[in-house]
């Protein structure tokens, strides 16, 4: 399989350019403090996981998968964040906790299955 064809992957590879989005329009100020935070934070998601797809070992992809998942809770931190400093429509916001939710389940089968033999 490759790591293209993971739906945790592509789900994070989503949502982190629908955050670049809407962040890239935000004034400098709220850009270089929660803005900044936020898409690092987003990004890192898919790049964690692509990190822990290309390690040998299983317990590497494991470790790389956790700090995915460390970024998934910090990326909806960011999320509340901006949203309570209304930049975020209610309705994004909504939307992304739905995405975040999805991600959070997908990614925690992703690690459960890391090891096990494919059928």
């Amino acid at each position: 399989m490759k790591l293209e064809e993971l739906q945790v992957y592509k789900l994070s590879m989503e949502i982190a350019e629908k955050i670049w989005t809407i962040v890239i329009k935000w004034d400098y100020f709220t850009k270089d403090t929660i803005g900044k935070q936020l898409v690092k934070a987003a990004d890192s998601i898919a790049a964690n996981l692509s990190e822990g797809f290309g390690r040998f070992h299983f317990k590497e992809n494991t470790n790389f998968s956790y700090y995915s998942r460390g970024s998934l809770y910090e990326t909806k931190t960011w999320l509340v964040k901006a949203h309570n400093r209304n930049q975020i429509s209610n309705e994004d916001f909504e939307i992304f906790l739905h995405e975040i939710d999805l991600i959070g389940v997908k990614l925690n089968n992703y690690i459960k299955s890391i090891g096990k033999k494919s059928i």
